[in-house]
């Protein structure tokens, strides 16, 4: 049974009787999309973990996309009726977008067990265990045998518009070169599935030998890396064309560790 942010009002805190629980079915997964306070927030959704495991996108409180200007939300891609929808409850509508997404991408939103959204963000919980991590929506019942505790929590980051699976990786690169600069380094990832766009890794003071860490969500499953490209641009013009390059660049998979 999948519970689509299930209501916040009048069901926050009530009984099991009441309410979604993890005794309404064998096994009750659940999507967190606006779970806000609905005094003063206007929240939808239920805040607390009630299924056997529950998934908060985006941090279950504001999704990616919902925060547009009311023009361009209501004269949405979609047409106007969906978009005037969105204006109005957009965080708690997504909850079925994401599903509906899922349904056709069997290996995306990938949910990773972690204390909170802020430890997720920092990398904390990154990779997934060796048991896996959850697929969001249609497939989380693949999980349903490797469940150890009562209640779990599942973080992730989503798209802005359609299609919204990202797929999260760990980069780190190693930067060579004579002397400090300042400026960004972009890498790409290149696979036998696909291809990313640039993502920034860092920015502001570049040196070498330094390595540098960050968390990608990207757009496409690359699936086996065979090429990464790498970027970096020190933002205005430099009389001494400073160099700089990578020693290495490693990528982890969120995924298969």
């Amino acid at each position: 049974l999948s519970g689509l942010d299930p209501a916040q009002p009048y069901f926050q805190g009530t009984p099991t009787e009441v309410r979604l629980d993890q005794s309404d079915a064998d096994f009750v997964d659940v999507i967190h999309t606006d779970t806000a306070p609905t005094i003063p927030n206007l929240g939808f959704g239920i805040r607390p973990a009630i299924g056997h495991i529950d998934f908060y996108p985006n941090g279950g409180e504001q999704m990616a996309g919902c925060e547009k200007n009311i023009i361009s939300q209501i004269v949405d891609l979609d047409g106007i009726w969906e978009g005037t929808r969105d204006f109005v409850a957009c965080n708690h509508l997504r909850s079925y977008k994401y599903y509906s997404d899922s349904i056709i991408y069997p290996d995306g939103f990938l949910g990773y067990p972690c204390g909170s959204y802020d430890l997720f963000q920092e990398g904390n919980c990154f990779p997934c265990p060796e048991e896996g991590c959850p697929n969001m929506g249609h497939y989380a019942d693949k999980f349903k045998d490797k469940i150890k505790n009562d209640t779990l929590k599942f973080y992730l980051n989503t798209g802005e518009t359609r299609d919204f699976p990202l797929w999260r990786y760990k980069i780190t690169v190693t930067l060579s070169g004579k002397r400090n600069v300042r400026g960004y380094v972009n890498v790409a990832l290149y696979g036998s599935d696909g291809n990313t766009r640039q993502h920034q890794i860092t920015k502001g003071s570049l040196s070498p030998d330094n390595t540098y860490t960050a968390y990608i969500d990207a757009e496409v499953n690359v699936g086996e890396v065979t090429k990464v490209k790498f970027l970096w641009n020190n933002n205005w013009i430099n009389p001494t064309f400073p160099k700089l390059g990578a020693a290495t660049i490693t990528v982890e998979v969120g995924q298969d560790r």
